[in-house]
């Protein structure tokens, strides 16, 4: 059932985990500590208050998040020039899992929020949007894979989500479609925004795909060339626009031409292309590998024993995310962000 949302309502879904992976042993991938995760709350704070919203839904964790912000709330209380919304965490029975961001989104969505903040990966973006419908969200990069979401400044993405928030600016000219995929294996569906990837370890294990030997097949929304991670494979044979109406596809092969490929922070190595093609929307395309596992934008979540059979579909109706930029300069084309100073002493 489709929400109404409260124009002055902001939600903020920071994953506690988030670049914290294996990854960060394999590769050079960055770490985001909690104390960065806060100043980045803190941030975003400042831009929401500045544009009027009231108030802010949080999911809560255990490892530092929510402790930190709650002190910092107490010591920004007396600076009366840069007023923050109240920041309100939800009451939720945690699991320190992937099913509190979903009951954290779902619970947002019911109470009207306008906009979502995410803070985290592709991983945590996944889980967002499969439960945030057309709720648009604000993205932000704090994990380890961030081909998805936005690196950009917190205060700059806080303006953006507080002036659709607020009604300053249309969701319509602020938000932009994104393509994802659908997995379907065996009874079961998953979703993923950026690629599927195909390997040979049969085991979800550590879930990170690190290993470029392990790679056998990769699908993905999007690949561009500038864009870090397994997607990279793809982008550095046949590149795919993120806002183009298709996907692609490669299978991969451990002999034979090859391409350099970023597929994690640092990690440059060859990997060998021994077929690609255009994926089409709405059109299924089975999976060559009976045995193995299945990444969903990054970490393995399927185990194929060599029974199932499990297909791949490009659908072009994603999440809807925030376009800071245009947002921005929407709201400075309207007057939005125009103001009268006082005259007073």
């Amino acid at each position: 059932m489709k929400q109404c949302s409260s124009p002055s309502l902001v939600g903020i879904v920071a994953n506690p985990a988030s670049g914290r992976d294996i990854r960060r042993l394999t590769s050079k991938a960055l770490v985001f500590p909690t104390v960065e995760k806060v100043n980045m709350i803190e941030r975003l704070l400042g831009a929401l208050g500045a544009t009027g919203v009231e108030r802010v839904l949080m999911m809560p964790d255990l490892v530092g998040i929510s402790a930190g912000l709650t002190r910092a709330i107490d010591g920004h209380r007396a600076d009366r020039d840069q007023p923050w919304p109240t920041v309100d965490f939800l009451p939720m029975r945690l699991t320190q899992g992937a099913a509190d961001t979903v009951e954290a989104v779902r619970r947002m969505r019911e109470a009207g929020v306008a906009v979502i903040v995410v803070l985290g990966g592709d991983g945590t973006h996944r889980i967002v949007a499969g439960e945030c419908a057309d709720t648009p969200l604000a993205t932000l990069s704090s994990g380890t894979n961030n081909a998805f979401p936005d690196l950009r400044e917190a205060t700059l993405t806080g303006l953006a989500a507080g002036l659709v928030a607020s009604g300053a600016v249309a969701v319509e000219a602020a938000a932009r479609r994104n393509k994802r995929l659908r997995v379907r294996c065996a009874g079961q569906e998953e979703l993923a925004l950026v690629d599927v990837c195909v390997t040979r370890l049969e085991h979800v294990g550590a879930r990170a795909v690190w290993d470029p030997t392990s790679i056998a097949e990769l699908y993905v929304t999007f690949a561009e060339p500038g864009v870090i991670g397994l997607s990279s494979i793809a982008a550095m044979h046949t590149p795919v626009g993120r806002d183009e109406p298709r996907g692609g596809w490669v299978h991969c092969a451990p002999a034979g031409p090859a391409v350099l490929a970023p597929i994690a922070p640092g990690l440059v190595r060859p990997i060998g292309i021994a077929a690609a093609g255009a994926l089409l929307p709405g059109q299924p395309m089975a999976i060559g590998a009976l045995r193995g596992s299945i990444a969903l934008d990054g970490e393995r979540e399927i185990e194929l024993d060599g029974r199932q059979a499990a297909s791949v579909t490009l659908e072009l109706e994603g999440p809807l995310t925030l376009d800071v930029p245009a947002t921005l300069a929407a709201a400075v084309g309207a007057g939005a962000l125009q103001r009268e100073l006082g005259t007073g002493p």
